[in-house]
């Protein structure tokens, strides 16, 4: 029997666990082996549920609620065919071809689960990317991340805090500042917003309370984007109230603020950082795979690990320069492509076939500025080129990219109907999360 082992239930390792799964399966029927697989797939994640990580700034603002729009992988491995383990991935033994997970802890820090051992034919690593500090004093120790559920769920709380700070007449104002004029930055100062609007319906909270400032170290915000397009998204965001400061550095991180390098000090009770990505740390100690500079594991066109042909890597985690010889972004759309590769060079893997390379296929980059509103490109073969899109139509298109991901995972028919569902829960219940 083939063990393959996927670490991170990311938009790549999901999807990849789903689809082999169903392969799998499907083949054991058509054959008509229905007892022990010949091929197992096993997911790991430390978490015991899935959420689509362009989402957190949702989460973090209460416009989302995790718990019913999150998957649980426990579940979903039942019904797709493959196996799921809940742990952190602690050490690599390429020689034994095992993973050794971290022991799995209550809220207590009390051992639920002892340290154990998986052992694997094929290793995809899925583990996605992580803020970037770049070592500046005090952002660790003083700033919230959206890098996971918990995180935007730390943040929730802070937000909620400072809301019955006002109502109770115990704070005058809420001050959150955000470094990283990236998609996030900008998504989550939109959100803000919005979120102060909704607050204000049930409590007494002006919408002039919320002072949010969001610092970007480039000349324009959404450097990923045409600078047209992040001039709009500043211009836009001003007129909301959110203050922009470009071209500005941040030198250092305290408990009650930044300081840039030009000296300033820019004083906040809620302090974020989405200022650049990385991979894990802990990816340059996995027994010698060779990573590059943000830590991710050097992979080739095949998305095999320049180091081991056993393992791959895919999504935020994975350094790859495709077979047009371009550098593939860290993004959900590489994730998903990635993953549809991956699962066709390990099904060749097994049976004899040969593997194709990888080609990113840019479809372009959205971000959501509030409710309705949207700015970024379409790029591909619809559109012929690059289309730049603004307003309510990109607001559609942004809200479709959530849909083609729970398509992905669960098909479009099960996809629509969350979302129906989804909608539904919307309309019953109260437009923000209030705990």
């Amino acid at each position: 029997m083939k063990n393959i082992v996927i670490v991170g239930g990311g938009a790549g390792g999901l999807q990849l666990a789903t689809r082999l799964g169903h392969y799998f399966s499907y083949t054991r029927v058509l054959h008509r082996r229905r007892k022990d697989p010949e091929v197992r797939i096993t997911l790991v994640d430390r978490n015991r549920t899935h959420i689509w990580k362009p989402l957190l700034h949702q989460v973090a603002t209460g416009s989302l609620d995790s718990g019913l729009d999150a998957l649980n992988y426990q579940v979903h491995a039942r019904k797709n065919g493959f196996r799921f383990e809940l742990g952190s991935l602690q050490t690599l033994d390429r020689s034994r071809q095992v993973i050794e997970l971290a022991p799995v802890e209550d809220a207590d820090g009390r051992q639920l689960v002892p340290a154990r051992e998986l052992a694997y034919d094929y290793l995809v690593l899925s583990l996605g990317s992580q803020s970037n500090d770049f070592h500046t004093p005090g952002v660790r120790e003083h700033c919230v991340f959206l890098d996971s559920t918990q995180q935007a769920q730390r943040f929730h709380q802070q937000l909620l805090d400072r809301f019955l700070q006002l109502e109770t007449h115990t704070a005058e104002t809420i001050e959150v500042a955000i470094v990283g004029g990236g998609a996030t930055g900008v998504e989550l100062a939109a959100e803000l917003v919005e979120a102060t609007q909704q607050m204000g319906r049930y409590g007494h909270i002006p919408r002039q309370a919320l002072k949010v400032t969001l610092i970007e170290a480039g000349a324009h915000l959404l450097p990923a984007l045409p600078p047209r397009l992040g001039n709009n998204a500043e211009r836009e965001l001003t007129r909301m109230g959110v203050r922009v400061l470009t071209g500005c550095a941040v030198a250092e991180a305290s408990e009650d603020g930044f300081i840039t390098a030009t000296g300033e000090k820019i004083r906040a009770s809620i302090r974020l950082w989405a200022a650049g990505v990385k991979a894990p740390d802990f990816l340059t100690r996995l027994d010698g795979l060779e990573t590059n500079r943000i830590n991710q594991i050097q992979v080739n066109a095949e998305l095999q690990s320049v180091t081991d042909e056993r393992i791959f890597a895919i999504g935020d985690c994975a350094g790859c320069v495709d077979i047009a010889e371009q550098r593939v972004p860290p993004r959900a759309q590489a994730a998903q492509q990635m993953a549809g590769v991956a699962e066709h060079n390990l099904i060749a893997q097994i049976e004899g076939r040969g593997m194709k390379p990888f080609c990113y296929r840019d479809r372009g980059s959205l971000v959501s500025l509030s409710k309705h509103t949207a700015v970024g490109n379409l790029m591909g073969a619809l559109v012929k080129g690059s289309l730049t899109v603004e307003g309510r139509l990109a607001g559609v298109a942004y809200r479709s990219l959530y849909r083609m991901h729970l398509a992905a995972v669960h098909g479009w028919p099960k996809a629509m109907l969350i979302y129906l569902v989804g909608q539904a829960n919307r309309f019953v219940k109260p437009r923000m999360k209030l705990h």
